[in-house]
C-alpha cells in the first residue's frame, strides 16, 4: 500500500511527465485508500502544475508539452473533483478571470482558476487578451463578487489600472474586490493602481479572496 507521500508525488510527477493514464491510476488507488481528495488536487496535480509551469519559464518545456502537462491533470481533476466536500452555505461566491489585452500566456491563469473551483468559487473564465472593457461588462451582467486579473508583460500591466478606473466609471467598484497577479507584478504595485490585494500563485489567491470577502 502506498503512503499518501507517495501518491502525491505520483500525482505531480504524472502531471509534469504528460502521463495520464499513470494520473488516472495514481487517482483511484489515492481515493481508494481514502485519503482527501482536496490535497490530492493541490498537493499533487496543482504542485505537477506548478512544477510544468517553472519548466516552462525555463524554457526546457514548450506550448506543447504545457497542453500535455495539462490534459494529465484534468484526468486527475476529473476523478478527484467528485469526491470534494460540499461547499457549505448557499449560493456561491461567483468571480471573473482573465489574462489583461495585450498578454496570450494563460497557464498561471488556468492554474487559480482550478484552484477557485476546487476551493468552491463559481469561476468565469474570460480567457486571454482580454479587452478591458469585458472585464467591467461581464462583471456588471453576471454581479460577480470579485475579478482577477493576470499578466505576464510588463508592457500590458497598465491595462490594470485601466480595468479598476473602467469598475469605478460603471459605478461598481466598491461591489467587487480586485486581485492581481503574475511575475512583473508586486504588492507594491497592486497597491499604487487601487486593487484590492495581490498574490504570489494559485494557492495563495485562493487565501486572498476568502481573506477579502471574509469567508472562514
Amino acid at each position: 500500500m502506498s503512503t499518501k507521500e507517495e501518491l502525491l508525488k505520483r500525482l505531480s510527477d504524472g502531471v509534469v511527465d504528460m502521463e495520464e493514464d499513470d494520473v488516472a491510476e495514481a487517482a483511484r488507488e489515492y481515493l481508494d485508500a481514502g485519503y482527501p481528495a482536496y490535497d490530492g488536487i493541490m498537493e499533487g496535480l496543482v504542485d505537477g502544475m506548478n512544477r510544468a509551469g517553472q519548466l516552462y519559464e525555463e524554457e526546457e518545456y514548450f506550448v506543447t508539452d504545457i497542453l500535455l502537462c495539462s490534459d494529465a491533470m484534468y484526468v486527475g481533476l476529473d476523478i478527484l473533483r467528485p469526491h470534494l466536500p460540499a461547499v457549505e452555505g448557499g449560493r456561491k461566491v461567483k468571480g471573473i478571470i482573465g489574462g489583461v489585452e495585450g498578454d496570450t500566456h494563460d497557464i498561471g491563469k488556468n492554474l487559480v482558476k482550478i484552484m477557485m473551483e476546487t476551493a468552491g468559487f463559481e469561476m468565469i473564465d474570460l480567457g486571454r487578451d482580454v479587452p478591458l472593457q469585458k472585464f467591467v461588462d461581464v462583471a456588471k451582467e453576471e454581479q460577480v463578487q470579485f475579478v482577477g486579473m493576470s499578466t505576464l508583460m510588463t508592457t500590458t500591466m497598465e491595462g490594470m489600472a485601466t480595468v479598476i478606473r473602467l469598475l469605478e466609471e460603471a459605478g461598481i467598484r466598491e461591489q467587487v474586490k480586485v486581485i492581481v497577479g503574475g511575475g512583473p507584478l508586486s504588492q507594491k504595485y497592486a497597491e499604487k493602481i487601487g486593487a484590492d490585494g495581490y498574490s504570489p500563485n494559485a494557492v495563495e489567491a485562493v487565501r486572498l479572496v476568502k481573506n477579502l470577502l471574509n469567508i472562514a
